[in-house]
């Protein structure tokens, strides 16, 4: 079951539990409205999703778009760790009515434990682990893919998500209708533990591990499209879990 918490002046939607597979079963099609309707989106690389099994799908963080945008372009349905401040009015019935997962930034291990539920029934999650929209070159990521990947065997696939802002357009600008996006799906990457060594340790190898094949992904994905990432004057956020 389910219960709301007043928080900001609205009712917060949180989880008791994971959010049920059947609930994904409209947000995909909404996103394919999203990414082939309302935008033009080019989507590559979608042989290298597996087929069955857990999937973390991991993406780089430009706009508030990504999420959907990576939801409509992915050939499996998907749980994504948003916001939890997003959980609330009419977005927050249509976020945990589509199976969403709320995250507090400031540290949520909860919302990890239900996306490990997520995958330990061998289902998807996406997240956005550079904790908050910014250039997007994965310059720097929280632990959460790493946790769930060493603590669930679900492999990893890259995702870079290119053109949902540009330029030096402001973190919160909505691309006009009928932009060109991308979506690029990269090889998988399995993560297992280290023997001999530390849960610390294998964490942070882990995460510098993920890390370094996400940023080089975008890299190449910037190279192959022609798409830039946005050039973006503000630190990048070092908070722990994901924003939309």
């Amino acid at each position: 079951m389910n219960r709301t918490t007043a928080a900001r002046g609205g009712a917060l939607r949180v989880l008791s539990a994971a959010p049920p597979r059947w609930k994904t079963r409209w947000s995909r099609p909404l996103g394919r409205i999203l990414d082939h309707v309302v935008y033009r989106t080019a989507v590559s690389g979608r042989e290298n999703i597996p087929a069955t099994g857990p999937v973390i799908f991991a993406a780089n963080h430009l706009s508030y778009l990504d999420g959907p945008v990576m939801v409509g372009a992915a050939s499996r349905y998907m749980h994504v760790m948003v916001r939890h401040d997003m959980f609330k009015g009419f977005l927050g019935w249509v976020l945990h009515s589509s199976g969403q997962i709320p995250v507090n930034r400031a540290g949520d291990r909860s919302a990890l434990q239900f996306a490990k539920g997520v995958l330990d029934r061998g289902d998807c999650v996406g997240i956005l682990p550079e904790g908050t929209r910014g250039t997007g070159d994965a310059a720097t990521m929280n632990g959460g893919v790493a946790w769930l990947a060493l603590n669930s065997g679900a492999a990893v696939v890259p995702v870079a998500i290119l053109g949902t802002r540009r330029g030096h357009e402001h973190r919160n600008t909505i691309p006009r209708p009928r932009r060109q996006l991308y979506v690029v799906f990269g090889e998988p990457l399995e993560i297992g533990r280290e023997p001999g060594v530390s849960g610390r340790v294998s964490m942070d190898r882990a995460s510098e591990k993920i890390r370094l094949r996400l940023a080089a992904h975008i890299a190449a994905a910037t190279a192959a499209t022609g798409q830039e990432l946005p050039e973006d004057g503000h630190p990048t956020s070092k908070h722990k879990g994901q924003q939309p």
